[in-house]
């Protein structure tokens, strides 16, 4: 279904650590009349918003239901330990998985990397948010594993981050509701696809109406072919395949008169 239940704005949803600043840009310079509405979202609710229409987009993490959603993977982040200033792992540029074995590792319930099994020993609890996290790694409790963004967005200058090596890694990606698959949705998926203004949206384009018709074959197509190359009408050749003129002809001396 396009463009049939477009609202007056396009609401756009985005998960934590997600920054979607300069597709926000692009959009309100190509489509100024149609505003565009941010819609914050927790990761753990950012489908739910999309299911009950609460955004038109947005940008989640996978996995998705591609049962219901469409999705364009756009890209994957680096994933960090998260440790206080002084910790020893601040001297080293990566940390392994295997070295956070005796550490404690805050595993907390709004979680995006989706462990098979948490590295580390587990805390006496789960928090609640990535963000209550934080603030126990800085209280000295145990250490936090998450996406390199979520990282940048609760930077505190008692913290530190390393990257981990051989640790899943979160993917981000545009989805949004295949049935609502709007014209304002297209317009946002061009953008986020790097297409230009011109360029086609995806968008179905009607058949052109005024494009001339094929030429037909038969006499007419003949006397076009003719016209295109040689001249139709008497061939300079005889007959018998001799020239115009008699060979007799050639080279005989006019009479004399007496």
């Amino acid at each position: 279904m396009t463009g049939s239940e477009e609202t007056p704005s396009f609401r756009l949803a985005y998960v934590p650590g997600v920054t979607p600043t300069k597709w926000v840009r692009i959009w309100n310079e190509r489509l100024p009349g149609i505003p565009l509405t941010l819609v914050a979202t927790p990761a753990a609710e950012a489908y739910d918003v999309l299911r009950d229409g609460g955004a038109d987009a947005g940008f989640v993490r996978l996995p998705v239901d591609r049962t219901y959603f469409s999705a364009i993977p756009l890209y994957t982040e680096t994933t960090v330990v998260v440790v206080p200033k002084d910790h020893l792992f601040t001297a080293a540029d990566e940390i392994t998985v295997e070295e956070l074995a005796d550490e404690i590792v805050l595993h907390p319930l709004d979680d995006t990397l989706g462990w098979e099994r948490p590295p580390g020993q587990p805390a006496f609890e789960r928090p609640a948010t990535t963000a209550d996290a934080i603030e126990l790694v800085a209280a000295g409790i145990g250490l936090l594993v998450v996406p390199q963004s979520l990282a940048r967005l609760y930077h505190r200058k008692d913290l530190k981050y390393r990257t981990l090596t051989d640790a899943p890694q979160s993917q981000v990606a545009l989805a949004w509701p295949e049935e609502r698959t709007t014209d304002q949705v297209e317009d946002f998926i061009g953008i986020v696809r790097g297409r230009t203004v011109n360029s086609t949206r995806g968008r179905a384009r009607p058949e052109a109406t005024d494009r001339p018709k094929a030429r037909q074959s038969g006499k007419g197509g003949a006397r076009q072919k003719a016209a295109g190359g040689k001249p139709a009408g008497k061939s300079p050749r005889g007959p018998r395949g001799g020239s115009a003129t008699s060979k007799s002809a050639k080279g005989r001396k006019p009479r004399r008169r007496s």
